[in-house]
């Protein structure tokens, strides 16, 4: 089955002013997708490793790319095609909670 790599977008506002219900089935959504073999986390502090040429390995804290919104987690889920992949992540935190998800599907 394809894979697909999630990434999910949103901060604390966005997530509080979202009703406490919606916020639950969000969670529980989650651990259905878990449950299916899902491989799910939140997002700590990134480091970025550079390694030019193979001369030598640099890091630096933080994220590379700059969004509207910081990256708040991560997924790895299975799905038939594209369709199916963006129908399970609709009912996550991210997605429904004012923040985005990402899709992106994974060519072996």
């Amino acid at each position: 089955m394809p894979l697909f790599v999630t990434v999910g977008y949103g901060d604390r506002a966005g997530y509080e002013r979202t009703d406490e219900s919606v916020r639950d089935r969000a969670h529980a959504h989650d651990e259905s997708l878990r449950a299916g073999g899902a491989v799910m986390g939140v997002a700590e502090a990134p480091v970025q490793v550079r390694n030019p040429e193979g001369a030598g390995v640099s890091t630096a804290n933080g994220p590379y790319l700059r969004s509207e919104l910081p990256v708040a987690g991560f997924a790895l889920i299975e799905a038939a095609d594209l369709e199916e992949a963006v129908r399970l992540v609709s009912g996550t935190p991210c997605a429904v909670a004012h923040g985005v998800v990402e899709v992106w599907p994974l060519r072996s």
